[in-house]
């Protein structure tokens, strides 16, 4: 017999089966999509409800991926990765449904304990015990969306080598391309998470998206203990978790919106009677009842910033219309950049123009001061309209949705001329709103004014943001106009700012100046008081040559404002 013939014969190795190297890849997709996601919902959060999102978005993003990084290296000490993979779905899923409502219980409770040990020991309201280790809690409870990144983080990053383990473990050959087939389901799967947050879970409630996320996580744990169930230590025991967990995700999901909702409610002084998110922010309505037959007092916070309060709205936006109205040789047609609540667009209708274009980004926040949604508490709706005075359902309002950028580029394109404009548009407190206070965006807007009109910028406190407050004047000024800035105490806010702008002629201030009555009466304003605004202390623009005009690209507008109101916090706006 030969040599050849004694030989064993050889058997092939055992290659991974496609059945099994699907379902790996589309749960490796699936928790891929779900990793950026999270990412997404912790900053959202921060953004929209603790009023941080110039900073939270990027600040998430930078700890999620040193975290994951960690995570890839943490994973080498698991020693079984069948096991190790069905526990951490498991630990996934709780934290992903759980951050944002331990989050808002955390900051709630803290904004509150004050107040409760106040009220235990009979303390005056002037001794308010509110700093100290108070106030450490309360600005320690504001980093815990990120410290949930940096948790989530760290055990999305663990994944992909758990993944890649159990692939080669099932298979006796070498896989070549391991690590690259593995990164191509996570990219493709993070592409498919980034789509559905754009598509659909922008508008979701944040605690609702983020259990409905954690059940991705769950579920992806449970396909793989029944399919690899021979192979996990406690298996049976890791099921039963996983049954037990989705009820808990069930519960979030039915019951967990309302008790978020209730622990942010902890955070504003008055009671909150309605809420929504649209698209782009987190509206919330208070409530104030003042008795002795006095109005309740309605106010409006946007991604937890005052946006403003029924008592006193008609001092700013009397503020905001009226002086580029006085300083306008015409009032036929009006542009209003912002100013989606209709106030603005209120005042500027008792001028009697042809025609005013209202151009503002959120068309849902808009439909709600015009149309208030049957959920709304019927005594907000009736106080919405009424101080509107239902100015959105004017036939001579004409309403643009559209990013203000791009929106005016389309008027521009139309041959769009307007006698006056008036920008109403929240502080530059992101760097997405910094563009809309930059050199290039008011250049847009000076080809849109007649030669003989006014504009007028709503431009922050002059007080708590001197810098960026001069900025913005300065930065119209570069763009070709005459500015002059005025200023005023509107109780909600404390001293806020405008800036004024003309194209030829006189400037606005001169112009005002001539006046001796109001030809529109909105029942606050006077020519005295309106050119007593126009006066600052002595010292007040001392060193403005140092400051500098905010270009496009620049960020220098959005990094004065960032500091100022971080140097000036806990006078907050809620």
């Amino acid at each position: 017999m030969s040599e050849q013939g004694l030989m064993e014969p050889v058997q092939p190795k055992r290659r991974l089966g496609r059945l099994d190297d699907g379902l790996l890849l589309g749960i490796m997709a699936v928790l891929a999509g779900c990793g950026l996601i999270y990412e997404y919902l912790l900053s959202h959060y921060a953004g929209r409800i603790l009023g941080a999102l110039e900073a939270a978005v990027y600040t998430m993003i930078g700890l999620m991926i040193v975290s994951m990084g960690l995570g890839a290296f943490a994973a080498r000490k698991i020693r079984c990765a069948f096991t190790g993979f069905a526990i951490l779905e498991l630990l996934v899923a709780l934290a992903g449904a759980g951050a944002i409502l331990f989050t808002a219980a955390a900051i709630g409770i803290s904004q509150q304990l004050p107040m409760l040990l106040a009220e235990t020991l009979e303390l005056p309201p002037d001794r308010l015990p509110a700093g100290g280790m108070f106030g450490q809690l309360q600005q320690l409870t504001q980093y815990l969306p990120y410290g949930f990144g940096v948790l989530l983080g760290l055990m999305v990053g663990m994944e992909i080598p758990l993944i890649a383990r159990v692939r080669q473990s099932l298979s006796e050959a070498h896989l070549i391309h391991n690590a690259g087939t593995i990164y191509g389901a996570d990219y493709i799967g993070a592409g498919v998470g980034a789509a559905l947050w754009v598509g659909c879970m922008l508008t979701l409630d944040v605690q609702l998206s983020a259990s409905l996320t954690a059940t991705f996580n769950l579920l992806a744990g449970l396909v793989f203990i029944t399919r690899f169930h021979g192979k996990i230590r406690g298996a049976n025991y890791l099921l039963l978790a996983h049954l037990l967990a989705s009820l808990l995700l069930g519960l979030l999901a039915i019951k967990g919106p309302d008790w978020e909702q209730d622990f942010n409610n902890l955070l504003y002084k008055d009671k909150v009677i309605y809420s929504q998110a649209t698209r782009f922010q987190q509206l919330t309505f208070t409530e104030r009842l003042r008795g002795k037959g006095l109005a309740p007092v309605y106010s409006l916070y946007i991604n937890g910033r005052l946006q403003f309060s029924s008592a006193d709205e008609k001092i700013y936006h009397s503020f905001l219309t009226q002086a580029p109205l006085l300083a306008s040789a015409r009032h036929d047609r009006i542009l209003i950049v912002g100013g989606g609540d209709g106030l603005a667009a209120r005042d500027v209708l008792r001028w009697q123009p042809r025609s005013v274009t209202l151009l503002d980004l959120d068309e849902q926040l808009v439909q709600l001061f015009r149309d208030p949604p049957e959920d709304m508490p019927p005594r907000l709706a009736k106080a919405l309209l009424a101080l509107n005075q239902d100015a959105l359902r004017d036939p001579r309002l004409n309403l643009v949705f559209n990013d203000a950028f791009n929106g005016v580029d389309e008027l521009i394109a139309k041959g769009a001329s307007f006698d006056a404009i008036i920008v109403d548009l929240p502080d530059p407190s992101h760097p997405d709103l910094n563009k809309l206070y930059s050199d290039l965006f008011y250049r847009k807007l000076a080809e849109l004014l007649s030669r003989d009109g006014a504009i007028s910028i709503q431009s922050t406190s002059p007080y708590h943001a001197r810098a960026a407050f001069i900025s913005i004047g300065k930065t119209l000024a570069e763009a070709g106009f005459q500015v002059n800035q005025y200023h005023h105490n509107v109780p909600s806010f404390g001293e806020w700012g405008w800036t004024l702008g003309t194209l030829n002629g006189a400037d606005g201030k001169q112009r005002i100046d001539t006046l001796t009555t109001l030809p529109v009466t909105d029942g606050w304003m006077t020519p005295e008081l309106l050119r007593g605004a126009f006066a600052f202390p002595a010292d007040f623009y001392r060193d403005s040559d140092a400051i500098k005009a905010n270009s496009i690209g620049s960020f220098t507008l959005y990094q004065y404002h960032l500091k100022a109101w971080a140097e000036s916090e806990g006078e907050a706006l809620y």
